[in-house]
């Protein structure tokens, strides 16, 4: 930083200001609520830093100088930009909003808590944008630092402690085959559970092993997994086509009229959806409204 700059007083700027403006030392005191000698005393260090005199006597009160002169539009800029820089956050308003949020989220949190909240969305801020992203709970912490995005939707017991984080619900998981699935009519013992073909949901990739497959084994059981996929979309129209079942978290079955949901004969852990912002958005008041709005839908 440049050693002028390290030694002016940003009150001294705010009194030049004034007197450029009043060209009179006493109007320039009242005006900044100042003792007229304080002001005095102000203009000459004021003329010391710019080695100028920057205003002369004249026949009507004071005069500025060249350099005074040159000062006027930048200081004034340069101050204006400050004060806005010092105001108080100014409240949000979504019908005038224009910003362009990015959300990271599974084909899960887009079903259940992005779709929910999409409309009234919409509605209350629509010169908004939103990009949802796939989730990649590997970068998440990263591109939240570098505001690559602004929020991220995860299960609670994988969420990085580093961000903030709001509950959303609680999920649990029924056993999900087509509406027409002929052994789906009632709840299936253990053997017959065992018995169906299964269909997993492998987020990483390639995995016949879940939360399902641990609670059988503890209960000395062992289901067929024949198929693995990486999305929820893609099992949906695999369920609808052939007699696959699957274990299926709650709400992606409720709100689907073609598929039907029976108890699992077993119990298995369910999870708890989390939304997750960093810091550097955590007072922002779009970002608050953001979060508020998703919020009241989940």
């Amino acid at each position: 930083m440049d050693n002028t700059l390290r030694r002016i007083d940003l009150n001294l700027l705010v009194t030049l200001q004034a007197l450029l403006e009043e060209q009179n030392v006493t109007r320039a005191a009242e005006r900044l609520h100042l003792a007229q000698p304080t002001v005095s005393v102000q203009l000459a260090r004021l003329r010391h830093l710019f080695d100028d005199p920057l205003l002369l006597p004249g026949a009507r009160g004071m005069r500025a100088t060249a350099r005074a002169d040159a000062l006027r539009e930048p200081l004034a800029e340069a101050l204006a930009a400050l004060q806005r820089a010092v105001a108080p956050v100014q409240a949000f308003d979504p019908a005038q909003a224009t910003q362009t949020w990015r959300i990271m989220a599974s084909d899960f949190g887009e079903t259940t808590i992005v779709l929910p909240a999409l409309a009234d969305l919409r509605q209350r801020a629509p010169g908004t944008r939103i990009a949802v992203v796939s989730l990649a709970p590997a970068q998440m912490v990263v591109q939240s630092e570098r505001g690559e995005i602004d929020l991220a939707f995860h299960i609670t017991s994988d969420a990085p402690p580093s961000l903030h984080h709001r509950p959303l619900f609680q999920e649990r998981y029924v056993l999900a085959g087509r509406r027409d699935h002929p052994r789906l009519k009632r709840r299936p013992t253990l053997k017959q559970f065992c018995a169906l073909d299964h269909v997993i949901v492998s987020p990483d990739g390639g995995g016949f092993h879940g939360g399902t497959d641990s609670a059988l084994a503890h209960a000395g059981a062992r289901r067929n997994v024949v198929l693995s996929v990486p999305h929820f979309l893609f099992l949906r129209s695999v369920l609808l086509r052939t007699d696959l079942v699957a274990m299926m978290p709650s709400r992606l079955v409720a709100q689907d009229p073609a598929l039907k949901a029976v108890e699992a004969p077993l119990d298995v852990p369910g999870f708890e959806m989390v939304m997750l912002w960093h810091e550097r958005v955590h007072r922002d008041p779009a970002h608050r409204w953001l979060r508020d709005r998703i919020c009241a839908h989940s």
